[in-house]
């Protein structure tokens, strides 16, 4: 059970920090948002393409595994993205 936490923790902030190098705000973010930003990207990232899109690779979104790594930067890369366009009101 400690050792769920632990990797969920560990996977999660490396998912945020590959997407805050992505989305550049990696300066603004510390490791706590990373750790944030990253379970919650990965939850967005399963959510959207593997339950309402259908994609069969995203159901491992946020796992310790390649394609669950990747699925959940892309979450991530989206999450950042929403939060810029609601805090900064940027234009797509």
């Amino acid at each position: 059970m400690i050792m769920t936490w632990i990797i969920t923790l560990l996977v999660g902030a490396l998912i945020g920090w590959i997407a805050s190098l992505i989305m550049g705000t990696d300066a603004e973010m510390g490791a706590f948002a990373n750790i944030v930003v990253g379970i919650i990207g990965s939850l967005l990232g399963k959510y959207l393409f593997a339950d309402l899109l259908g994609i069969g690779g995203a159901t491992s979104a946020g796992s310790f595994s390649i394609g669950g790594i990747l699925w959940g930067v892309v979450g991530a890369v989206i999450l950042i993205y929403a939060i810029q366009l609601i805090t900064h009101r940027r234009t797509i």
